[in-house]
């Protein structure tokens, strides 16, 4: 087994976490205070306002303004569950039952448990829903449902039917139960007891500790809050095969303990705190390997190299020998480089985040026994990320193709965003196109106005090829339209970017 180690990087304005196997960077994790929403956080809420012709009510939970629950949202069973103050008007509605118009389920100065399903947009207020849901490891606990649920991307109906009766074992659940209902996610569908267990134990603990907050906070309280990345770093990144957690900071080194000993205590002992001078991610070469991570191109040791493109639709990787010429023939030298390239793919997908749908065009290999074994090689290597991944064989053109589930946004999408100069095109215009673009520009403008001069300004580039190489068409054109033309350079345009001044 792989040994693993996390190093965490904290500031006030963002934690960065990176998870390395046998000395390489296998996963990137970033979270920023700033674009950290609200969905998943419960509150003990106070009906304000209730609207019967919307259908819908406002509730206070603490923020600047007023949140939004409309009646699609309150639980079947009524919100006689979710509230702190046992005075529903629907204690005795039965689960079953047809809609019931809002204003006879809920009165203003009512107090509600309620969580945010929707961030707050522009004037709007956060929309929120009474059917309160927690997110574990590989479960969802669902506090006021008695029902055990399997993911639909779970599609044996035998490992259904096995996963459910070893939930029922777990939790003793025959029906009748009313210590909450749990929807197995997909991750669950390899999970052991034992780690089922824990995932049910910890829910369970959240829900009580809730609970208690509802009993003790007056309203407009947090009683939940979504995981924080350090927390959730603790929850689903730690298992058996890590072997230390280190973070740069003993404020947050304290908090993760003792979130720890309540919910996950095997893995505190693996903790520690990093007191080095030189910044955490500097000293095991974390920031090279972001800078890496965002370019196209993948190097690899045997002198070959990946190409990675990511469009909307799907993201494409292309093999390539490079200077490899170490193999005794030419088929063993790009099975050697398609080999290693199986295994920097499955590294690049997880490190980059890469999700949907994923061509890979290696190259071309003549003999079957030769493609069966880099197939295989990449599903051994993607058998190690924890994102599920689907791979076909090789199609009739020679690329595989392969799925993976979208949990978080790629990396180069939350770090980067598209160039200014050429919109994301990851190319400009030569000097030349601008010129031209400039002397036909003149040309039209001549037609429809007549000024004393025409004067050009663009960047550095454009201006030098204007006064030497195409200063002959730029003579020719003044003499034609019997205007001058001077130029001026401005070195804040990019190279696509000029203005023509009538004078």
């Amino acid at each position: 087994m792989a040994t693993q180690d996390i190093l965490i990087n904290w500031a006030p304005q963002e934690t960065r976490v990176a998870v390395v196997e046998n000395g390489a960077v296998q996963e990137l994790h970033i979270e920023r205070t700033l674009e950290r929403g609200l969905v998943g956080n419960v509150y003990l809420g106070k009906v304000v306002r209730v609207l019967p012709g919307m259908q819908s009510a406002f509730i206070d939970i603490g923020l600047e303004r007023a949140a939004f629950l409309h009646v699609a949202d309150l639980h079947p069973s009524g919100p006689s569950g979710r509230v702190s103050s046992a005075h529903s008007p629907r204690a005795d509605a039965r689960p079953d039952a047809p809609l019931v118009p809002i204003e006879r389920q809920v009165f203003e100065g009512q107090t509600l448990t309620v969580q945010v399903i929707k961030d707050a947009i522009g004037t709007k207020g956060a929309r929120l829903s009474t059917q309160v849901s927690i997110a574990g490891r590989m479960l969802v606990f669902l506090p006021h449902d008695k029902h055990i649920g399997i993911s639909q991307k779970i599609g044996s109906q035998e490992l259904r039917e096995q996963l459910r009766l070893r939930m029922q074992a777990l939790t003793g659940q025959d029906g009748t139960d009313n210590g909450g209902g749990f929807i197995l996610r997909t991750n669950a569908e390899e999970a052991t007891d034992a780690e089922l267990a824990e995932d049910i134990a910890y829910l369970r603990r959240a829900w009580s500790l809730i609970r208690e907050r509802a009993q003790q906070r007056p309203p407009g309280n947090l009683l939940h809050q979504d995981l924080s990345l350090g927390e959730r770093v603790l929850r689903d990144l730690t298992n058996d095969a890590t072997g230390t957690i280190r973070i740069d900071s003993k404020l947050q080194c304290d908090a993760l303990r003792v979130f720890g000993e309540t919910y996950m205590p095997g893995a505190v002992a693996k903790l520690e705190h990093y007191k080095g001078e030189r910044p955490i991610f500097d000293l095991f070469g974390i920031e090279e390997e972001i800078a890496r991570a965002l370019g196209r191109r993948v190097d690899l040791k045997s002198g070959g190299y990946l190409i990675i493109d990511q469009t909307e639709a799907l993201t494409t990787v292309d093999v390539n020998t490079g200077g490899f010429v170490g193999a005794r023939n030419f088929d063993d030298t790009i099975f050697k480089t398609n080999l290693e390239a199986a295994g920097a793919i499955a590294r690049q997908l997880r490190l980059r985040n890469l999700g949907g749908i994923i061509i890979a065009d290696f190259i071309d290999m003549t003999r079957p026994e030769h493609q069966e074994a880099v197939l295989a090689e990449l599903r051994k290597q993607l058998a190690r990320d924890r994102t599920r991944t689907t791979v076909s064989g090789f199609t009739q053109l020679g690329l595989v193709e392969m799925t993976r589930k979208r949990t978080r946004e790629s990396l180069a999408h939350m770090l980067c965003e598209p160039c200014p100069t050429c919109q994301g095109r990851g190319q400009v215009k030569t000097a030349r196109s601008v010129c031209y673009d400039i002397l036909r520009e003149i040309l039209r403008e001549a037609r429809q106005f007549a000024p004393k001069e025409f004067r050009v300004i663009a960047s550095a580039a454009v201006v030098e090829m204007l006064l030497d190489e195409e200063s002959v068409h730029l003579a020719g054109l003044s003499e034609f339209i019997g205007r001058p033309i001077s130029l001026s350079v401005e070195p804040t345009m990019n190279p696509e970017q000029y203005d023509i001044v009538l004078m």
